[in-house]
């Protein structure tokens, strides 16, 4: 395994991103992959498209010429054409992080966030969710992202692994979700993951 590059994607990195989404969504991943973490945001070509002209929002990481990671991040314009992104802007009002009241100006959403199990444990996630700090976090001084309660690793990956805290429970679609936020203002801490 060479050295680990991180970057914006292209539009010619579409097809690899569908393909590790695909490997690595709760519909198609393998029994033996599951416990590991999975995502849950199925994206289209098309939708993968405009997160990348519009907002230059997916950071990448690639080893010897394949991609091996990824993390979407983009504003709350781009999400809200999902229903769980419109029931998190309009839930933002009223929902506090150190203090800060939040909205749709000072928060991103960042994740899914999607690592291919060889390149586990070698700061794969520590480095693309910095990488995704200081590409957004210049213009928003708060990172929010949610993880459904059932995804137990990536729960503790994003938590205890990189730091990110939990402001949050709420209810969406039968699922209880964590929603969590980051201070920009921080390095990410971040261990080996």
């Amino acid at each position: 395994m060479g050295e680990i590059i991180y970057s914006v994607a292209e539009i010619s990195d579409i097809e690899e991103l569908l393909e590790l989404q695909k490997r690595y969504h709760v519909n198609t991943i393998s029994e033996e992959d599951r416990p590991q973490g999975f995502v849950t945001t199925l994206f289209t070509k098309e939708q993968l498209s405009e997160l990348i002209e519009k907002e230059q929002g997916v950071i990448i990481a690639r080893s010897d010429g394949m991609l091996i990671a990824y993390a979407m991040n983009g504003s709350w314009e781009y999400w809200k054409q999902w229903p769980l992104f419109q029931y998190m802007i309009e839930d933002l009002p009223g929902t506090f992080f150190n203090g800060i009241s939040l909205n749709t100006e000072n928060t991103y959403q960042y994740g899914p966030v999607c690592i291919h199990t060889d390149y586990r444990g070698r700061g794969v996630l520590k480095n693309i969710v910095e990488y995704s700090r200081l590409k957004f976090g210049y213009k928003y001084p708060i990172m929010l992202t949610f993880i459904n309660s059932i995804n137990s690793h990536s729960k503790v990956t994003h938590v205890d692994g990189v730091g990110l805290e939990i402001i949050k429970t709420f209810p969406f679609n039968n699922n209880i979700y964590l929603e969590l936020g980051y201070d920009n203002s921080k390095p990410i801490k971040g261990n080996t993951l």
